[in-house]
């Protein structure tokens, strides 16, 4: 019943999501150049999405056949649905995102007004975000209600192999590791596609030829605003998606591990429907506030109205998981680890949710224009780069200390509280309003977009006052977006660390720290971190320079800088969208593979200190990278906007900014959103293939 439900209210989201879609395409795009230039995004961003795709499938389709035939017979199956679950959520999202830029824009040049032009941004991102929960629970649901629920105590095999295993826990494991291998390879690749493209156009527009940003005259532009969709969109969506899904079926593989050393059938059935009516409650939520913000007349305080459709998602979730406590908990016995009883789930939720405004709160302190981090970094850019870069790591580190303390803390009270199930409904309380957050997080590119085609379009300055007014408050809601990711990443993994160690253990989950395979693990898991952070950084700065050189290429040919001859975009675009697809694999299958040889070798202890070893590593190091890289970012723009006295656009502060920029963009937009999947997809296939390293291993 819980399933149909669910099932029923992600319909409802989705039909809702396809009136947003065709009210927004039905907008008109503006003037001659503005239809233009969202025409040539629209097209170039369709473009590498095939492309990718045409990669993306073959490995899909031959992991599910490994799966298939060696690991148990339904869970190819699984593992294709969670990968196509992901893939049209960040499809679709993409998709509006190419129609919302221009239209944004185009709103702001007819009315003048920042309200209509807010909720034309938040049309387009609720598209993107109200599809992130409703396909990763229809998926599930459907997986659910074929399968016949959860069934503890069965064993499987596969085609060919016959390890044994659980079919119903193999099904939900490969159906949330379709979606992590997806979004780990559109966030490589569009990361790489879109930092290769702003890089490149801020070394060779802004440092050699001193131009103004956003300038059609510069053809990595145009290769930028398609990247804003193919990375902070569609990488986004799929990147949330797997973090949303990975979160639920961690509850359920902790409820599973707890019902083995329980005879208590009524609690395994609560524990295991909780997460599922919380992440229901979660969509609906989700879907009223996306509704309040944009069919109320909008005032012309955009992050207000943001909040308010945040507050409204939030507000919901936490009364309607109260009273579900209340059914689903009363009146049954209780593990003792549930120190308040009924309640204590319900209190480990909502620990959830303040811990992830909370870390959004420090991100926005450490990367806000208007906090001193940020002002003191674009201070020191007057003493030149050393000192940007320098300070910009220092702001990165300092701000590691915050968030992480309150990662703890949560984890701390909520296992005080209820135990491992405590921590993985705290993870699932703080992603619970994903639809809402992930709405919000994709209106900071469609504002990005709008503000560049205003300006590549030469509209009026006061409708490039309006765009950047609503970029400003993106910026700080991508910056608020990433400390949710992170911190979610934090919760998702601890959860399924402890529910892989369940797996084998008999009775409590117990990895011991002293033994020499989980030491060893450990130390390989947290310089694969390191290895990957180098990798997917040397991919990006090869891409750029290639992007630099033929940007100057093209800036050299008569007539393109004097504005009489219309630069060769597509050479630019086919460049940036090359050299993504070529270096999007290997990150990405390594991330895969480490878990899966590393076990098969050694063992499941070893996995298990891989996994801590990497969570370990990974989480500073993607808050550093996401904090130090935000920081970077809004200085330049401080600077730009004429808040450091005597210095602007041109000056060499300004330049000292934009190396600053150029450091960070890798940081935040490439490594730091990677390494938030990187440590959940290794986990998920620790989880899925764990039977199979307790089978067989070598050593």
């Amino acid at each position: 019943m819980v399933y149909l439900l669910v099932i029923c209210i992600s319909i409802l989201a989705l039909d809702y999501v396809a009136h947003n879609y065709f009210t927004l395409r039905r907008m008109d795009e503006g003037t001659e150049d503005m239809i233009e230039l969202g025409g040539i995004i629209r097209h170039g961003a369709r473009t590498f999405m095939r492309a990718e795709y045409k990669i993306i499938i073959p490995v899909i389709i031959v992991v599910a056949a490994i799966f298939t035939c060696f690991i148990e017979k339904t869970s190819g199956i699984t593992f294709i649905v969670g990968a196509t679950m992901s893939s049209l959520a960040c499809i679709i999202g993409m998709r509006s995102a190419t129609y919302a830029n221009v239209r944004t824009a185009n709103t702001a040049r007819a009315t003048k007004i920042i309200g209509p032009t807010t909720q034309t941004a938040l049309r387009g991102g609720s598209v993107s975000g109200l599809c992130v929960p409703a396909f990763g629970l229809l998926g599930l649901m459907l997986i659910l209600i074929v399968a016949g629920g959860i069934k503890l105590g069965q064993t499987g095999g596969g085609l060919i192999a016959s390890f044994s295993c659980n079919p119903s826990i193999m099904r939900l494991t490969t159906y949330s590791l379709g979606c992590s291998l997806v979004a780990m390879i559109n966030r490589i690749a569009g990361g790489n596609y879109t930092k290769a493209a702003d890089i490149s156009a801020d070394i060779v527009a802004k440092i050699r030829h001193d131009m103004p940003e956003d300038d059609s005259r510069m053809p990595n532009t145009i290769a930028d605003f398609i990247g804003d969709n193919v990375n902070d969109i569609a990488g986004n969506c799929s990147d949330l998606l797997e973090s949303f899904v990975a979160t639920v079926v961690a509850c359920l593989l902790i409820a599973g591990t707890l019902a083995s050393n329980s005879t208590n059938q009524a609690l395994f059935n609560a524990t295991s429907i909780y997460p599922i009516a919380i992440a229901g409650f979660g969509l609906v939520g989700s879907v009223v506030g996306i509704m309040y913000a944009l069919h109320h007349k909008a005032s012309d305080n955009p992050s207000q109205e943001l909040d308010m459709a945040t507050n409204i998602s939030a507000l919901i979730v936490i009364v309607a998981s109260l009273f579900a406590s209340r059914i689903i908990f009363g009146g049954i016995e209780l593990y003792d680890s549930f120190l308040l009883g009924w309640i204590s789930p319900w209190i480990a939720s909502v620990l959830g949710i303040v811990s992830g405004v909370a870390i959004g709160k420090i991100t926005e302190y450490y990367t806000g224009t208007e906090f001193s981090p940020v002002k003191k970094l674009a201070a020191m850019a007057t003493e030149g780069e050393a000192f940007v870069v320098t300070k910009g790591d220092a702001i990165g580190s300092r701000s590691c200390l915050l968030p992480i303390g309150t990662i703890c803390l949560a984890l701390i009270v909520s296992g005080i509280l209820c135990g491992i199930y405590g921590i993985a409904i705290a993870a699932l309380g703080m992603l619970s309003f994903v639809g809402t957050t992930v709405s919000i997080d994709a209106f900071g590119p469609i504002a990005d977009n709008a503000g560049g085609i205003a300006e590549s379009c030469h509209l009026d300055a006061d409708i490039r006052v309006i765009t950047d007014k609503l970029d400003a408050v993106g910026n700080t809601t991508a910056a608020i977006g990433k400390g949710f990711a992170i911190g979610s990443a934090a919760f998702a993994t601890v959860s399924l660390i402890f529910a892989y160690v369940g797996s084998y253990s008999a009775g409590t989950p117990v990895l011991n720290v002293a033994n020499y395979m989980v030491i060893a693990g450990a130390i390989l898991g947290g310089a694969f971190i390191e290895y990957f952070s180098a990798l997917l950084t040397d991919h990006t700065i090869e891409s750029a320079h290639l992007m630099a050189e033929e940007g100057d290429r093209q800036l050299s040919i008569p007539g393109v800088l004097e504005g009489t001859v219309k630069p060769d975009y597509n050479r630019c675009i086919d460049l940036a969208a090359r050299q993504a697809l070529r270096k999007m694999l290997v990150p990405s299958l390594l991330a895969l593979f480490i878990p899966a040889i590393g076990g098969i070798l050694f063992g499941v202890e070893f996995v298990g200190g891989i996994l801590v070893g990497a969570t370990i590593v990974a989480i500073p190091r993607a808050v550093f990278m996401g904090n130090s890289g935000g920081a970077f970012d809004n200085a330049k723009k401080y600077v730009e906007s004429g808040q450091l006295e005597g210095y602007g656009k041109g000056s060499a502060a300004h330049k000292a900014t934009v190396v600053g920029d150029t450091v960070g963009d890798t940081r935040k937009d490439v490594v730091g959103v990677a390494l938030d999947i990187c440590i959940k997809l290794m986990s998920t296939v620790a989880n899925t293939l764990a039977p199979l390293f307790a089978s067989i291993h070598l050593f």
